[in-house]
């Protein structure tokens, strides 16, 4: 890691520095209201959109303010990073505009498209290791054998003061906000915001979010103990090991850090793609996560948080959003015990259609069953207006002697 200990944070007017210096360059993103989430948790939902930045994550901002304040001779030089995602592509976007040869060291198990687009703004992927740890000791040592500048992720004050115009621009658009929740991955995004707020508005909440697989930030400043590891949804702030600076600076300023389910980040990046029509992957809906699952501690009150990116596989979010139609009831596989002689499974098929629930997929199973060999197993997958319509079909089939079991993915 570098050494951050000797680093100092930057201040309100390092960050206001930094906005001057990337003003025009990157795009400065709308805050809105959201009515129907307000509606729903109880609160005024404040959302700011940083998934509209061109490569579609606030990590421009820091890269950028990072980039501009390099020597003639350190951008003759070149820069490099260590990042599986949005880091990558900002330093490799604004490293192309302004004309500094960029190479990413990326893990190998990176998709593919995320490496196709950092390597389509002109930088030069570097694939090494399974996790981001093992590239970024890979960058470090390219660094140092090539002379690169290397540039952090997060725990870099010039990485944090970039971040921190996000803060800025949210307190002008909504000088009145009791809270912000923000998602916490090393730590810059938050730290950044937190002294711009501090410095506008004293009494502000700051409320940190980490996916319950990585509370790495909330054991590092509150001193618990808890396991990290494994495949979550916000694979953008999976982060085993936070900032030295950042942990510095949200021990003092952060009220709080909490944790959320792997279902409540489904829930919100599905919630963000109905409601607000916007894609966001799962980092950037994990504040709205945290606030959706615990509404009691936000009602009443102006509260807003980040969409901090958007770059989300489209595969995957067709997955997210399917599974969120199954725990709304309206997708369901049900499990329909027959017997294997001609009719049946147009019996069975007729009470779908007086219960006008649609058919999407039918499977026979003969052989992989505990039934006795003259019966067969029947899965239906359906789907439907709303749950009622899925209860119907399965009261209609057991009153007609039919046995049934829903899976479910809980």
């Amino acid at each position: 890691m570098l050494q951050t200990t000797s680093l100092q944070p930057p201040t309100i007017d390092d960050i206001r520095a930094a906005r001057e210096r990337i003003d025009g360059q990157v795009v400065r993103t709308p805050m809105l209201v959201s009515r129907t989430l307000s509606e729903i948790i109880g609160a005024e939902i404040w959302l700011k959109f940083e998934n509209l930045q061109f490569t579609a994550a606030y990590k421009e901002r820091g890269a950028l303010n990072k980039l501009l304040q390099l020597s003639a001779e350190e951008r003759a030089r070149g820069v490099i990073a260590a990042s599986a995602g949005n880091h990558a592509q900002a330093v490799a976007y604004h490293a192309k505009r302004l004309g500094i040869p960029a190479t990413i060291v990326m893990p190998e198990p990176t998709p593919t498209v995320k490496v196709t687009q950092t390597a389509g703004h002109g930088a030069k992927v570097v694939l090494f290791g399974n996790i981001v740890d093992d590239a970024f000791a890979k960058a470090r040592e390219l660094a140092l054998e090539n002379g690169f500048v290397f540039i952090h992720a997060f725990d870099d004050p010039m990485i944090i003061a970039g971040a921190g115009t996000v803060g800025v621009e949210m307190m002008e658009d909504a000088p009145d906000l009791d809270t912000i929740v923000v998602p916490i991955g090393g730590g810059g995004l938050m730290s950044g915001v937190a002294i711009a707020a501090r410095a506008l508005k004293p009494d502000i909440e700051l409320i940190g979010v980490e996916a319950e697989l990585y509370p790495s930030m909330k054991c590092e400043i509150q001193g618990c103990n808890m396991q990290l590891g494994g495949d979550t949804l916000a694979e953008g702030i999976a982060v085993k090991q936070p900032g030295q600076l950042t942990s510095r600076i949200l021990r003092e300023l952060a009220n709080d850090v909490v944790l959320v389910p792997e279902r409540d980040l489904e829930r919100a990046v599905a919630m963000l793609v109905g409601i607000e029509k916007t894609v966001v992957e799962g980092a950037g809906a994990a504040g709205l996560a945290a606030i959706l699952s615990d509404t009691e501690r936000y009602k009443g009150k102006k509260v807003a948080t980040l969409l901090c990116g958007g770059n989300i596989d489209t595969h995957l979010l067709a997955n997210v959003l399917v599974r969120d139609l199954v725990r709304q009831g309206r997708i369901a596989r049900l499990r329909v015990a027959a017997e294997d002689r001609p009719g049946a499974l147009a019996a069975i098929t007729a009470k779908f259609h007086e219960a006008r629930v649609n058919i999407i997929e039918i499977n026979h199973s003969r052989i992989f069953t505990r039934l006795p060999a003259k019966d067969t197993v029947i899965e239906v997958e359906c789907e439907a207006r709303d749950a009622e319509a899925i209860d119907d079909v399965v009261a209609r089939l057991e009153a007609a002697g039919f046995h049934v079991e829903r899976a479910s993915l809980d």
